[in-house]
């Protein structure tokens, strides 16, 4: 396994459309190896394949410690209630802002053995779930944010 460089804001791989994953080979799941190992590093929640350079529609999350999903060409298939909270991202460093999302999200995906399944997560798993989908299509947490702190608050978060 290996540490990948996080591409930052600004990079013009992270507003593209990735493309479909249509085979999962020995070269995907090294991928998903290496996403783990970069996310864990940076004390992540969430990290999707073109935050690392890679146009493939694959993301993982882990809200909590064991509880990782990887998921290959993900979709949701089901959003319910909405929560407006605090956000943050791997590709925007030091920069978080407000953004609504629905509260519980129900996913459609494949994982690295190639079995479907879907997962409903809540909270900051529902948050994190659409936040990394979204970066699968060319969008940023920053496109979807009501409101952006202003360094002020930053620093006030930070104290």
């Amino acid at each position: 396994m290996a540490k990948l460089n996080i591409v930052k804001v600004g990079d013009e791989v992270l507003r593209k459309t990735c493309r479909p994953v249509i085979q999962i080979t020995p070269r995907i799941k090294t991928l998903l190896d290496d996403m783990i190992e970069t996310l864990h590093d940076a004390e992540g929640v969430g990290l999707a394949a073109p935050q690392v350079g890679v146009l493939r529609r694959i993301c993982i999350v882990e809200c909590e410690p064991g509880r990782l999903f990887e998921m290959i060409n993900p979709e949701i298939i089901g959003k319910e209630g909405e929560q407006e909270e605090l956000e943050g991202c791997l590709s925007v460093p030091g920069r978080w802002g407000y953004t609504k999302r629905p509260m519980k999200v129900t996913v459609r995906a494949t994982d690295r053995n190639g079995n479907e399944y879907t997962v409903t997560g809540e909270g900051l798993e529902a948050r994190a779930f659409c936040h990394e989908i979204d970066h699968l299509d060319g969008v940023i947490f920053t496109d979807c944010a009501v409101k952006m702190l202003t360094d002020e608050e930053m620093r006030a978060l930070s104290e």
